[in-house]
């Protein structure tokens, strides 16, 4: 090996690029980004992590009905996720911009877990407490509300950026595959085992992503300036860095648009019962129509070989994003749990492919000082945007009915689309740039 080739096959965050060779390597998922070491230990530790977390996911509802007897205190616990989400998801991405990202994985990683052992021990003593429940819970979100933004800001620096979207396929996938087995899983082990010892693998599960942020190498804030703060004002600057470049701004309000508008999850149990003949208590349908999106999203992400010659990530995005509201118009429309099966899975994929190259978009087009906060308010509008919905298509399905509502947040999703492309035309436009490392950006 020369030197010039030996230099290039040390450097962090590059890897020869090997020959994909036939029609099916370029059709199912990438693996290519496997090949880095330190992006295949994140990412096969977030597959044990992924289900443990759906575990705890069912295990926390669970509970608090159990001991309460009331939905409503299940739904209280939305309340108690989300606010802690919000506040910590912005700041978060302000302190992984400030201190070594390493670091903060590891000291938030640790802190799900130990709220995790914590939630076992209050199941496992029985406490019979939903309060302790409830502030467990807040206090586990806030330590991932700002754990999730770091480990995405941390890709930048493992993964080259023409491989971006495939490592976030991978990631993707990961997700959406955990979210239809994760509570199929939990839904067996509960008899069996009880609600505390899903807290207790959640916790044990944990574990590995430790080891895998362990490895990690030290990833400090770049620049010459050797310390940096994380208050108020960095987090409004982040909004005012979105709202001068009109690429980001238009990612993040597509993003919206599609979870506002056209996320009908709140209609689910009604058009189950109503339209699709569970019975009151519950049935099939309703566990068909929640499987749907994030089935839909991992059969996506296992053909998504073919993201890795799409560069106009813009475009991408906002057919994608049209093509989740067509499903959703579908769905409305459905007479049958199959079509809507049908659409809501083809909503997923097109989820899916939004998501992945959104995710690049955001890596690639920011620099890295900004990639934290960046990573926030995608952690934000992820969690917050859905719950919005939820509210909005629950007011308008009381009135209108539940078909009209999904139906009509579709066309909603496809017309404030265009619009905004329309808009903002250099989104449209935007081709991902080319490149080895993007570490230094």
């Amino acid at each position: 090996m020369d030197d010039k080739a030996e230099s290039r096959s040390q450097q962090p965050g590059t890897i020869d690029p090997p020959v994909r060779k036939g029609w099916l390597r370029r059709i199912v998922i990438d693996t290519e980004p496997l090949g880095i070491p330190d992006f295949r230990r994140l990412w096969l530790s977030g597959i044990v992590t992924a289900v443990g977390s759906q575990l705890a996911t069912v295990a926390v509802p669970k509970q608090l009905f159990d001991l309460t007897g009331s939905s409503a205190w299940v739904g209280l616990a939305g309340a108690f996720a989300v606010v802690p989400l919000i506040v910590f998801g912005l700041w978060g991405g302000a302190i992984a911009d400030a201190v070594d990202r390493r670091k903060l994985l590891l000291v938030t990683n640790v802190g799900v877990a130990l709220t995790s052992v914590l939630l076992w021990a209050q199941a496992a003593v029985g406490m019979n407490s939903p309060w302790a429940v409830l502030v467990l819970l807040g206090v586990q979100q806030a330590f991932f509300a700002v754990n999730m933004p770091t480990r995405s800001a941390v890709l930048a620096r493992l993964v080259p950026l023409r491989l971006m979207p495939s490592a976030q396929a991978l990631n993707t996938t990961t997700f959406s595959t955990s979210a239809v087995f994760g509570p199929l899983l939990a839904g067996v082990l509960l008899p069996v085992l009880g609600v505390s010892t899903l807290f207790l693998i959640d916790a044990i599960a944990l574990t590995a992503t430790l080891w895998a942020v362990f490895r990690l190498p030290s990833m400090p804030p770049l620049g010459d300036s050797p310390s940096r703060r994380a208050g108020l004002r960095e987090v409004l600057d982040g909004f005012r860095y979105v709202a001068t470049r009109s690429i980001l701004l238009a990612s993040f309000l597509l993003d919206i648009i599609a979870m506002v508008a056209g996320m009908p999850r709140a209609l689910f149990p009604e058009m189950a019962e109503r339209t699709f003949g569970d019975p009151p208590g519950g049935g099939p349908a309703l566990g068909l129509l929640y499987a749907a999106i994030p089935l839909g999203a991992a059969l996506c992400g296992l053909f998504s070989g073919w993201f890795m010659r799409v560069q106009r990530h813009g475009v991408a995005i906002a057919v994608s994003v049209v093509a989740w509201g067509v499903a959703m118009v579908g769905f409305g429309l459905s007479g049958s749990v199959w079509w809507a099966t049908a659409f809501l899975a083809f909503g997923g994929a097109a989820d899916m492919v939004s998501m992945a190259f959104r995710g690049a978009m955001l890596q690639a087009a920011v620099t890295d000082d900004m990639r934290g906060r960046m990573q926030g308010m995608f952690t934000v509008v992820v969690a917050g945007g859905p719950r919005v919905a939820d509210m909005l298509h629950g007011a308008v399905g009381a009135s209108a009915g539940a078909g009209v509502a999904a139906a009509g947040g579709g066309v909603l999703v496809v017309v404030l689309t265009v619009v905004a492309v329309l808009f903002l035309p250099a989104f449209w436009r935007y081709v991902a740039p080319s490149g080895e490392a993007s570490g230094q950006r």
